[in-house]
C-alpha cells in the first residue's frame, strides 16, 4: 500500500506542478497584480537586474531580431527595446494570454515591437531568427529545461547569444540565512495577500528556486544545448545570476 502524502508533501507536490494548465492558470490568477509584486518583493532591484542583462548581452551588432522568450508582462523586452531606440525588431513571447494583455498595454503605439502567444518548448520561429534569445525568470516554469534551452538554441543565428536571468541562492553567510527565511517564509505570504491568489503561486516561487539547476550546474545545461562560452555572473550577492552562452559559428 502506499503511504499517504503528509501536507508538507502534498503542498511542495502542488506546487511544483509544471504542466502547462497549472503555469497558465497561475500566472493568469495573478497578472493584475504580477508588476506590482515584483517591484515590491525585490524592492526595486528587479528593474536593475533587468538593466544590467541588457548591457552583458547587448544588441546583435548586425542589427538582427531579438526575441524574449516567457516575457510575461514584457519588461525585459521593453528594456531591450529602448535600448535599441526601434532599431532592431522586438518580439516577446509568452504561452499565458492575460500576461500578454498587460505586455500589450506597456506597447502605446511603439514600432518594431510584437507580443505573441507562444511555447517556449515550441516556438513557432524558423531555425536562426534572432541575434539574441533571452528569457527573464521564465525558465525554471518551463517544464522541461533542456528541452526550453535547446529551443532558444534554435531559433538563435549563429553567433548569437542566449541570456537566461534567473533566481539563486545566495552563498554568503549570513545574508544567504536571512534572505532563504525571507524567501520562503515572509515573501509568499505578502505574495498571496496582494494579489488574492489562492493557486499559492508565490509559494510555488521559493519551491521552483529551490529545484531549479543553478550556476554551474544550467552552465553544463546551456553547453549540452549545443552552446559555447557559457558562463555566469551572480547579481546583488547572488539573489539572482545571468547566464550567458553563444550559438557556435558553423
Amino acid at each position: 500500500m502506499t503511504k499517504p502524502e503528509n501536507s508538507k508533501t502534498a503542498t511542495q507536490n502542488m506546487a511544483l506542478d509544471k504542466s502547462q494548465p497549472k503555469i497558465q492558470g497561475m500566472f493568469a490568477a495573478i497578472a493584475h497584480r504580477y508588476d506590482f509584486l515584483n517591484h515590491l518583493l525585490s524592492l526595486n532591484v528587479d528593474r536593475y537586474w533587468r538593466w544590467r542583462t541588457t548591457r552583458l548581452a547587448p544588441l546583435p551588432p548586425d542589427g538582427s531580431a531579438i526575441l524574449d522568450t516567457c516575457t510575461g508582462t514584457g519588461d525585459l523586452a521593453l528594456a531591450y527595446h529602448r535600448l535599441a531606440g526601434g532599431r532592431n525588431r522586438l518580439v516577446g513571447s509568452d504561452f499565458c494570454q492575460p500576461m500578454l494583455e498587460r505586455a500589450h498595454g506597456k506597447k502605446q503605439g511603439l514600432q518594431n515591437l510584437d507580443f505573441l502567444v507562444a511555447d517556449t518548448l515550441r516556438l513557432p520561429f524558423p531555425d536562426q531568427s534572432f541575434g539574441l534569445v533571452t528569457v527573464a525568470f521564465g525558465l525554471r516554469n518551463v517544464a522541461d529545461t533542456d528541452g526550453g534551452l535547446r529551443e532558444m538554441a534554435r531559433v538563435c543565428k549563429p553567433g548569437g547569444q542566449v541570456a537566461v536571468l534567473e533566481f539563486s541562492s545566495p552563498k554568503l553567510w549570513p545574508f544567504s540565512w536571512l534572505y532563504r527565511f525571507y524567501f520562503r517564509n515572509i515573501l509568499p505570504r505578502i505574495g498571496q495577500w496582494v494579489s488574492g491568489s489562492k493557486d499559492f503561486a508565490y509559494g510555488y516561487l521559493p519551491a521552483s528556486v529551490a529545484s531549479f539547476p543553478e550556476r554551474q550546474a544550467l552552465v553544463d545545461r546551456m553547453k549540452a544545448a549545443g552552446l559555447t562560452e557559457a558562463r555566469y555572473h551572480s547579481l546583488t550577492l547572488g539573489i539572482a545570476t545571468l547566464y550567458l552562452a553563444r550559438k557556435p559559428v558553423a
